[in-house]
C-alpha cells in the first residue's frame, strides 16, 4: 500500500512538471482591478505585452474596476487555479482592503499566492492647473483655514492612492473630504476639470497630465526628488519624514501549481530585467522589482501590518 502511494505521488509530480513545461498553451487572462488609464492598468499592459511576446500566447487584460479593487479581487479569487487566470493588483488591494471592507468575501492570504512584485514608484500630489495653490505649504494652510472644504479624489476607498492621500492628510494634521471614484483615470479626469481640489496619485498615471500642463505637481512622496519631474520638491521638504510609494504585482488563485507560479515569476523577472522595460518604466517614474514569490509574500505581510495601523487611525471603513 505504501509503495503504491509513493508511486502515485511520483507520477503526479512528474505529470505536474510536464504540464508546467507546456504552460501556457493558450491565452492567459490577467485581471486588473481598476479601469484603463490608471497606473495599475498601465504597468499591467506593459508586463502583459512582454509576457505575450515571450510565451507566444496572448495575455488578455481584463479590467474589473469597483470597490477599491475588490470587484476584480473577488473574480480572480474564484477563478480556476490553473495558471490561466492571474491577478494584477496595486498594493492596497491585497494589503489594506481586508481591513477596510469588513464584509469582503476575499481574504488575500487565504485566496491568493504570491508570484512577484513587478514595479514600484512614488506618488505625486497634484492640483488642477487653475488651482490657486502653488506649493504644499499653501495647500495645507488652505485646508487648515477651512476644515473639510478641500476635496481629494482617489481610485476608490482603500486604493493605494486613497491611502497615500490619507497618509498626507494625517501627517499634515488637516481635514479634507475624500471623493472615491471607480479608478485612478476617472479621478484624474475630474481633477483636471477642477471638480476636486487635489489628489495624491501614482506618478505613472499623472506624469502625462503634468507634462501637458493640465495638472500642477506640488510634491512627490519619495525621499528624494524624482528624476522624471526634477523641479518638483518632495513632500518631506515641507512635512519632514513623510514618505509613500506605490507598487504593482502578480498573484495567482490559491492552489495554482507551484511549477506554474515559478515559471510566471521567472519569466516576469526576465522581461522586467530588459533595457526596453526598464526604459519604459523609467519614463513613468517607476523601477522594476521582480522578486521571488517568497520575498513578495513576506513583503505583503509587512504591508498588511503597516496599513492596518493607518486604516485604524484614520477610521477608514466600508461595511
Amino acid at each position: 500500500m505504501r509503495l503504491t502511494r509513493i508511486m502515485a505521488l511520483m507520477l503526479a509530480l512528474a505529470c505536474s512538471g510536464a504540464w508546467a513545461q507546456g504552460y501556457p498553451n493558450k491565452p492567459v487572462r490577467l485581471i486588473v482591478p481598476f479601469p484603463p488609464g490608471g497606473a495599475t492598468d498601465i504597468v499591467a499592459r506593459l508586463v502583459g505585452q512582454k509576457l505575450s511576446e515571450l510565451w507566444g500566447q496572448s495575455m488578455v487584460i481584463e479590467n474589473r474596476g469597483g470597490a477599491g479593487g475588490n470587484v476584480g479581487a473577488i473574480e480572480a479569487a474564484k477563478a480556476a487555479p490553473d495558471g490561466y487566470t492571474l491577478f494584477f493588483p496595486s498594493g492596497s488591494v491585497v494589503t489594506a482592503n481586508e481591513h477596510i471592507y469588513k464584509n469582503s468575501p476575499v481574504n488575500p492570504e487565504r485566496d491568493f499566492v504570491a508570484v512577484t512584485n513587478c514595479a514600484t514608484g512614488p506618488q505625486v500630489l497634484v492640483v488642477p492647473a487653475s488651482s490657486p495653490y502653488k506649493n504644499i505649504a499653501e495647500l495645507i494652510a488652505a485646508a487648515r483655514a477651512a476644515p473639510g472644504k478641500l476635496t481629494f479624489g482617489s481610485a476608490g476607498t482603500g486604493s493605494q492612492v486613497h491611502l497615500a492621500a490619507e497618509n498626507f492628510v494625517n501627517t499634515a494634521g488637516v481635514d479634507a473630504t475624500h471623493v472615491p471614484y471607480k479608478g485612478e483615470g476617472p479621478a484624474l479626469n475630474d481633477l483636471v476639470g477642477g471638480q476636486t481640489s487635489f489628489m495624491v496619485t501614482n506618478l505613472a498615471a499623472a506624469i502625462g497630465f503634468v507634462n501637458q500642463g493640465r495638472l500642477r505637481a506640488l510634491g512627490v512622496t519619495s525621499k528624494e526628488p524624482s528624476k522624471q519631474v526634477p523641479d518638483v520638491p518632495t513632500i518631506a521638504s515641507t512635512l519632514p519624514g513623510f514618505e509613500n510609494a506605490g507598487w504593482f504585482g502578480i498573484v495567482a488563485p490559491h492552489g495554482t501549481p507551484n511549477e506554474v507560479v515559478e515559471k510566471v515569476y521567472r519569466d516576469t523577472a526576465k522581461v522586467l530585467d530588459t533595457t526596453d522595460m526598464r526604459a519604459r518604466l523609467y519614463v513613468l517614474g517607476m523601477a522594476p522589482v521582480g522578486d521571488k514569490p517568497e520575498a513578495f509574500d513576506k513583503y505583503m505581510k509587512t504591508e498588511r501590518v503597516r496599513w492596518a495601523k493607518v486604516v485604524r487611525e484614520r477610521k477608514i471603513e466600508v461595511k
